[in-house]
């Protein structure tokens, strides 16, 4: 296994509403600048962050699997499936675009916001009929591991369920504290880190720091362990695990 850091000068980034919205984008869209445009099936990244009020219109989506996490304030969300929701602090949006939807969002106040893309077979996706889910901070177990709350989002026993191969955590690392994270074989994993600093380290390398606004991508050949303490502060870092490869022709981003 190798760790990778992308530091924030080599993610993407980007605004909307006139810049009431700015984005830092691990992963970016073609020709936004980010060193990495995909990971295996996990398609986009974007953290958000808006002081004010603001919003994106009414715009189409359509085969992507595309999930909001809310880290901070609210989200405002309506479609053209007649939904109009608003997702509160620690809950996400599930949006399974299918043959396609238009929907638009809005910040209403200070916020701070994940949006991330997930691929599945596209040719399938598109035949199938798009759909909305909601779910609420407390619909997610959240575990005590000596200390570390895990929240886990995508996998296991979690409620949010798609159809791309994926897991998502929402680790929050006390001070000096150690978590130990086992990835299979063949699996990427993928790290942002979103408060604090940390150190990552694999059995035969020594540690890696991991600055906040860090990217942090370890790839697994045989699988195995990778140890994240936490430093001089908490540590909180938002993790994805997926696939190195898929059994599935992927959408060629153009450049």
């Amino acid at each position: 296994m190798e760790i990778k850091i992308i530091k924030p000068e080599d993610q993407a980034h980007g605004q909307f509403d006139d810049g009431k919205i700015k984005e830092q984008k691990p992963i970016g869209f073609s020709g936004e600048g980010s060193l990495i445009n995909r990971l295996g099936p996990l398609f986009y990244w974007a953290w958000g962050h808006s002081q004010e009020h603001a919003e994106i219109g009414l715009h189409p989506h359509q085969g992507f699997e595309i999930i909001t996490y809310v880290i901070k304030g609210k989200a405002y969300h309506r479609d053209t499936l007649g939904t109009e929701s608003v997702v509160e602090e620690g809950g996400t949006q599930l949006m399974q675009t299918g043959s396609g939807v238009y929907h638009a969002e809005a910040l209403k106040e200070p916020s701070e916001i994940f949006q991330i893309w997930f691929e599945p077979h596209l040719s399938q996706a598109v035949k199938r009929t798009p759909s909305y889910s909601q779910y609420d901070s407390n619909d997610f177990s959240i575990t005590d591991k000596d200390g570390v709350k895990i929240k886990t989002l995508l996998g296991n026993d979690s409620s949010m369920k798609i159809v791309t191969d994926a897991s998502m955590w929402d680790v929050l690392i006390p001070k000096g504290t150690v978590y130990t994270h086992g990835i299979s074989s063949d699996r990427i994993l993928a790290g942002l880190a979103i408060r604090g600093d940390g150190a990552f380290s694999l059995d035969t390398n020594e540690p890696t720091r991991v600055a906040e606004k860090d990217f942090a991508i370890v790839q697994s050949g045989q699988g195995g362990d990778v140890t994240i303490q936490a430093l001089d502060k908490d540590f909180r870092i938002f993790l994805i695990e997926v696939p190195t490869e898929v059994d599935y022709p992927l959408y060629r981003k153009p450049k």
